[in-house]
């Protein structure tokens, strides 16, 4: 069922046309992933969406009674006090209804009729719209986005950080019932482990979801169709962000072709015309110059020309040992966030650091700078190391100068033309270099820090969620930037992709302990999946022990008086090998498991692939032992059977 259809929509702010010519429907569960550069209109495309705007140009159809909630990137909760008020807000009128409910139960008693049937209708109606449902459906919600659901019904809003409070912004909208859910950004304060949260739960919804977003692994795994804002226009294209990339090519290289066929075509008659435009073809050449003319001319593809263009290098080679860390402790105010860690990052690797939000991995990196104390050991860099510190908040943008005044103090013997010509490779042209950094978005001032950091020549760049307010293209020039640079990289992120195309070796940050893996993040996901899963396996066949167990006791008790019948002795002798054998699969089970679950395994040379082969045997194992407990469960049947049987 169409639930919003557009055709030939187009937005103009004065005399500035922002896009045209945008025709797609929505369709009831379709999950849209809407990317394209910043400023294109993806954010006004969402006020389209809600009414809050109108277009300039053509027309919006929505299905009647639709409902739609918005998640913005900054967020407002109005007057709820507590976290919990937060995330329930969509359901504040039945929880309005659940306190009157209460309050109404405590005067049943001596009630009179008017009030018992007030009591019954407002029951009916709580029970009608979900009020049962509610707290049940926040407390999850609020559990997947890291939040303790209990902790919540008491705890501030004005006590979050603004990462928290940007979570909790997004459990808001992810609770409410609306039709259609419009996402802008809903990744952006969420680790790892949160964002697969989120993937799974949108997966599963039932619900129309649009969702801006520039993390490819999260489009990957949610949308089933996508939006692409380019060239003042966006083009829908059906399929996942896979066949989305796919198809680009392949639109791209038709109107490329198409181009230079028109081309030829249009040098061709310019030819023509000018040779005969004053011959006895005169006649012909101004007919041909008049079709020329009034010929609609075609575009040339959008490409890979038209993206942000950076290039790191590493002036110095360095020393070999970039980072070193000594048996280093740091932490804030009573809170221990790294304990006792040593570890180096050495010349030319590229490092991940990896956890979940708030365990510390901006502070490590503050402390490396000599921005944050440690409280014991060591923690720096090593001799001829220079670095290039890109900031989360991206404060090393001087916001009171002009982005003129930015690159030339960095490069002070530059001609002005080589200060324009290096913001132009970021997007930035003609008088748009005198803006005030203050004035930019933060798109805008990421690029420009990406422009500062392209002079600095570091050895070392520590770069702490350089993707978080790039667009899709510039995270690719980055990504391409960081593939040909000769230095050491070390990264914080929670952009997989970013993560499984540059990272080659791992830290990972967790209750105050640092897991050092040498491997790639695609191997350490792999692992982390074998440990997950053994995990899963032993919690698994613990639960069917434990039945079987159970079952053994009861069965035992109920045949202990008629172990003479020889039938039932041979079927109890079965039932005994099949669980001696259970046991010593449980056993191998338990052990494979317990290896998976030590993080040693991954610190060691060849653990991933130790890893992987364990893991294949556990399923051999797991597969057998299943095999066993349908045998035992027979078997149990057969002697209870027997047990019961009249002539036993």
């Amino acid at each position: 069922m169409t639930q919003i259809s557009f055709s030939g929509v187009g937005v103009d702010f004065g005399a500035t046309r922002l896009f045209h010519d945008v025709t797609f429907t929505i369709a009831a569960g379709e999950r849209w992933g809407i990317i394209g550069r910043n400023g294109m209109g993806k954010t006004t495309l969402f006020r389209l969406l809600t009414g809050e705007m109108a277009p300039t140009h053509g027309a919006i159809a929505r299905q009647p009674g639709l409902t739609v909630s918005l998640l913005e990137q900054h967020r407002d909760f109005g007057d709820a006090q507590t976290v919990w008020e937060v995330a329930a807000g969509p359901f504040a009128d039945l929880l309005a209804l659940e306190r009157s409910l209460e309050q109404q139960a405590g005067r049943l008693s001596d009630a009179r009729p008017e009030q018992l049937d007030r009591y019954g209708h407002d029951l009916e109606r709580f029970e009608r719209e979900g009020g049962y449902q509610v707290a049940p459906r926040v407390d999850a919600i609020l559990h997947g986005l890291g939040f303790d659901p209990a902790v919540s019904r008491t705890e501030p809003v004005s006590h979050l950080s603004g990462g928290e409070r940007g979570r909790l912004g997004l459990a808001r909208q992810l609770a409410s019932a609306a039709d259609i859910l419009l996402l802008d950004e809903p990744t952006n304060h969420l680790d790892l482990e949160t964002t697969q949260w989120l993937e799974n739960y949108l997966g599963s919804t039932t619900g129309t979801v649009l969702l801006v977003s520039h993390d490819r692994a999260f489009l990957a795994a949610v949308a089933d169709h996508v939006l692409h804002f380019e060239a003042e226009t966006a083009t829908p294209y059906v399929g996942g962000y896979a066949s989305f990339i796919q198809q680009r090519a392949e639109r791209r290289l038709t109107q490329q072709r198409a181009f230079e066929k028109q081309q030829r075509q249009v040098a061709h008659e310019m030819d023509y015309i000018a040779r005969n435009i004053a011959g006895q073809n005169t006649k012909q050449a101004k007919g041909r110059r008049k079709r020329l003319e009034r010929l609609p001319r075609l575009s040339a593809a959008v490409g890979e020309a038209d993206s942000m263009s950076l290039r790191l290098d590493a002036r110095e080679r360095g020393a070999d040992r970039v980072v070193i860390a000594d048996r280093a402790s740091l932490g804030v105010s009573d809170r221990t966030l790294v304990r006792d860690f040593t570890g180096t990052i050495h010349r030319g690797d590229v490092l991940g650091l990896i956890g979940p939000n708030g365990t510390g991995k901006s502070t490590l990196l503050r402390a490396l700078m000599g921005e944050h104390p440690t409280s014991s050991g060591e923690l720096r860099v090593g001799a001829s190391i220079s670095v290039a510190y890109y900031r989360q908040d991206l404060s090393q943008v001087p916001l009171g100068k002009t982005l003129f005044e930015i690159i030339n103090e960095l490069k002070p013997t530059w001609e002005r033309r080589l200060v324009q010509g290096h913001l132009g490779r970021f997007g930035f042209s003609g008088d748009e270099v005198q803006r005030r950094a203050d004035s930019l978005s933060g798109g805008e001032r990421a690029r420009v820090a990406l422009a500062m950091m392209m002079l600095s020549g570091a050895n070392l760049l520590v770069l702490d969620e350089p993707t978080n307010h790039l667009d899709v293209e510039s995270i690719e020039a980055l990504e391409d930037a960081l593939e040909g640079y000769e230095g050491t990289v070390l990264l914080v992120s929670h952009d997989r992709e970013l993560l499984r195309g540059q990272v080659t070796r791992v830290w990972h940050l967790q209750n105050a302990h640092v897991t050092q893996f040498d491997g790639s993040f695609l191997e350490w996901e792999t692992v982390t999946r074998e440990r997950a899963h053994a995990a899963q396996v032993r919690a698994s066949e613990e639960e069917a022990l434990r039945r079987m167990k159970e079952k053994q006791k009861t069965t035992r008790a109920e045949s202990g008086a008629h172990d003479s019948r020889k039938q039932l002795r041979k079927a109890q002798r079965s039932l005994e090998e099949l669980e001696a054998q259970i046991s010593v699969l449980e056993g191998q089970v338990g052990e494979i498991t317990r290896t998976l679950e030590d993080p040693d395994l991954y610190t060691q040379a060849g653990g991933a692939d130790r890893a992987r082969r364990l893991g294949d045997e556990l399923e051999s194992r797991r597969s057998e032992l299943d095999e066993l407990l349908e045998r035992w469960s027979a078997a149990t049947q057969e002697v209870e059977a027997l047990t019961h049987a009249p002539n036993t």
